[in-house]
């Protein structure tokens, strides 16, 4: 039988029980197979059950009720099943609006008592009754009012999982008994897959628990289970992830997959943060398929394409993709690498994390505690042959030294690095300390990106905006003349209300021309180094927005949301 500590513990802190008597009431009921109230009353027989139920009553603040006098025939029929309530000695006395009056014993079971609220849907206000008594109404009524008893898990927790979602990690036959809490968990999953989410977000708070998904680039709340179940969440979470469930005090990273058919198998990266109230827990859903999609799918226009492809193409040199964190640029470099991934070529990644494994591809997952960091990996990488190097991200001065004297010495080079547009990553290499011989010599093309949601096709709608708006908002004065109106978001069913369904890229692609080198070796502003692109044709974000607003793929207030001008 398995002993809750929980009135020992209250027992000690109002000073009835010392530590040691604590202890032996703890091995007598372990020993004798009863419950710690019967312990207590056995080590101490000047102790009644009556006088520990109003120690525990005053603590708890919760009523005592004579069970003796209740009239049986109001209680609700099919709301726990027997074993339930015979093994823990509870009975459901009254359901109304909501809530569960509940008979208990023991009101320290905490984790019985959330998983009976999450089952059932129902809040539980607790009365104290005599254990005794209790077990003496339940054995002498069991035939008359518990054999209708019936509990469906999957019913009661309003949850059905597809029968074809299987997954690696044991995570769907994972030995569990908390079944409720994995159908959740799995649902929540399942479902943020099916609506395009990017991300799941598992929020504790003081007094509410929440679930959210990013989709479009939007968060919206999905789901608020019971607060009280955050940490069965989070365990359940973190056991899948093969992160240590004992360890709340430090974030930790970890990855899951999850199979939803033969033919998609779909990886998070999963995220922990002690909060105030609880783990918070994020998963970033990592779509293989993303990485596949061909350079057609992501949203350049055709002269952009065509720049892209001459960059990748090349035998040497480096391409640089910018932007804010979730503008889509681990998916712009995969798509490259796709393009590039033969096996006429060596090519290794140096990633933090590797979001997504790459078949015929060399991915190398960077470990700061080990000392890997990205400097090092480049150094291994040139001493492997290799053809074309990708680096997550240029953090630091050693690693973007190494990625320029790799793209001299005979590689092609892909980075990113975190600038608000094309030309301040020039100037944010020479301000690391690169010589800027070096920053116009090694560098061949650089893409500053950011993600727009596209205008739902069923419900969009044209807008009807004066002349002096459309120019405010940067077209130009043939657009006007030509009587050009934009869409506008509506919402509907199929949009979930939004007006948006979808994102689309927006890019700036600068290839180094001849005199961006000259301007680069001057040590010239960004300022100066985007006014020579423009001469030369480069469109910036917002010019390559208002390219897709005029194509009825997403709005003026979307673009202007998402680019600087």
């Amino acid at each position: 039988m398995a002993i809750n500590n929980g009135i020992f513990t209250i027992l000690q802190q109002t000073n009835i029980l010392d530590a040691q008597e604590v202890k032996l009431a703890s091995e007598l009921a372990m020993s004798g197979g009863i419950s710690p109230i019967a312990a207590v009353c056995q080590l101490k027989p000047e102790l009644t059950s009556f006088k520990i139920m109003k120690v525990i009553s005053k603590f708890y603040g919760i009523p005592i009720l004579d069970i003796n006098a209740y009239n049986l025939d109001f209680m609700p029929q099919g709301v726990l099943p027997t074993n339930l309530i015979i093994n823990n000695k509870i009975l459901p006395l009254v359901s109304r609006d909501k809530r569960l009056k509940l008979a208990v014993v023991d009101p320290t079971n905490k984790e019985l008592f959330d998983s009976i609220t999450f089952k059932t849907g129902l809040a539980i206000d607790m009365v104290l009754v005599d254990e005794q008594q209790l077990s003496m109404v339940i054995n002498q009524n069991s035939s008359n009012y518990f054999t209708t008893i019936h509990l469906d898990e999957d019913a009661l927790g309003g949850i059905e999982f597809a029968d074809d979602v299987s997954a690696d990690n044991d995570m769907v036959n994972s030995g569990d008994d908390d079944q409720p809490i994995v159908k959740f968990v799995h649902k929540m999953i399942f479902d943020a897959v099916q609506q395009g989410a990017s991300d799941i977000h598992f929020e504790p708070y003081e007094k509410t628990y929440r679930v959210r998904y990013r989709i479009d680039g939007v968060l919206s709340e999905i789901a608020t289970p019971p607060q009280a179940l955050k940490d069965k969440v989070a365990a359940r979470i973190k056991v899948v992830s093969k992160l240590d469930i004992s360890e709340r005090r430090i974030p930790q990273d970890g990855r899951l997959r999850l199979s939803l058919s033969h033919n998609q198998i779909i990886d998070f990266r999963v995220s922990t943060l002690p909060t105030s109230f609880g783990e918070k827990i994020v998963l970033r859903i990592l779509d293989r398929k993303s990485a596949s999609l061909g350079i057609e799918a992501l949203g350049f226009e055709p002269k952009q394409r065509e720049v892209i492809m001459d960059t990748i193409n090349r035998p040497y040199g480096m391409a640089l993709v910018t932007g804010p964190t979730g503008s889509g640029k681990t998916v712009t470099l995969y798509t490259c690498l796709n393009l590039l991934n033969d096996s006429s070529r060596n090519i290794s990644t140096a990633e933090d994390p590797i979001e997504i494994p790459l078949a015929g591809i060399n991915q190398v997952a960077i470990n700061e505690k080990t000392g890997l960091n990205f400097g090092v990996a480049l150094r291994a990488f040139l001493r492997q042959d290799p053809d074309v190097i990708m680096v997550g991200e240029i953090r630091d001065k050693d690693t973007a030294e190494m990625a320029i004297k790799a793209a001299q010495t005979g590689h092609l080079v892909l980075s990113t690095l975190h600038t608000n547009d094309a030309p301040s990553a020039l100037t944010r290499l020479v301000s690391m300390g690169i010589p800027t011989y070096n920053v116009g010599d090694a560098i061949l093309t650089i893409i500053a990106q950011r993600l727009v949601r596209k205008l739902c096709p069923k419900c969009k709608k044209l807008a009807k905006l004066d002349a002096t708006a459309l120019l405010n908002a940067g077209f130009s004065q043939e657009d006007v003349d030509s009587g050009f109106q934009p869409y506008l978001p509506v919402g509907c069913h199929a949009c979930h209300n939004t007006g948006y369904k979808g994102r689309v890229g927006v890019f700036e692609v600068m290839p180094i021309s001849d005199e961006l080198k000259r301007l680069i070796l001057l040590n010239v502003t960004s300022v100066e180094l985007a006014a020579q692109a423009r001469k030369e044709g480069v469109l910036s974000l917002r010019q390559s927005g208002l390219v897709k607003v005029k194509q009825g793929l997403t709005s003026i207030a979307e673009v202007e949301a998402n680019t600087n001008e």
